[in-house]
């Protein structure tokens, strides 16, 4: 079943056959998965956030990543995931280094 057949249901991930998949069906593959990979007890959920966390963590601007997440406002984002700027205090301090050290090679 493939091209204009394909059931379409605005899906990002179905069964492999279009259909969704199923809410339990899914939620027992990923303990699976987080089991094996020793992680047991994450959450699905919680790849929303690590998702999050890592943009910020790399520099994207909370605005995107507020955006990304359908959050309401910045603001909300930031009360959300406010701990995790303080820790990346030293990013500005490592760009001007790492730019310091590259002039003087360069």
């Amino acid at each position: 079943m493939f091209g204009t057949d394909w059931p379409s249901h605005g899906l990002v991930c179905d069964r492999g056959d279009g259909e969704p998949i199923r809410r339990h069906s899914l939620a027992h593959a990923f303990a699976r998965i987080t089991e094996r990979a020793g992680s047991p007890g994450t959450r699905f959920h919680d790849l929303r956030h690590g998702a999050a966390t890592v943009r910020l963590a790399k520099g994207v601007p909370p605005k995107v990543v507020s955006e990304m997440l359908g959050h309401s406002s910045v603001a909300f984002t930031m009360d959300v995931y406010q701990h995790v700027l303080p820790s990346m205090g030293h990013l500005p301090a490592d760009a001007i280094q790492a730019a310091a050290i590259g002039d003087a090679i360069g």
